[in-house]
């Protein structure tokens, strides 16, 4: 599983690529976490809001901090 994180480095950006560590941890699965600042990059996954939260190359959530246990739904 790859995921990635879309940001450009704010505080919640920093904070969602914390959550999604302890999700992976605590689902006990394996996955490649990316922190992704690049903009042009964010904005071909048409994101507009960031943080944002893409798995698989999917986006799963845009302009949201989410905790650690609404990240592993979409495990």
């Amino acid at each position: 599983m790859k995921i990635e994180i879309l940001g450009t480095g704010c505080a919640k950006c920093t904070a969602l690529l914390e959550n999604t560590k302890k999700a992976v941890a605590s689902a006990g699965i394996f996955a490649q976490i990316e922190k992704v600042e690049d903009i042009v990059k964010i904005m071909d996954y048409g994101v507009v809001s960031t943080p944002a939260l893409v798995i698989d190359g999917v986006v799963k959530s845009t302009g949201k901090l989410l905790n650690p246990e609404e990240i592993k739904a979409f495990f």
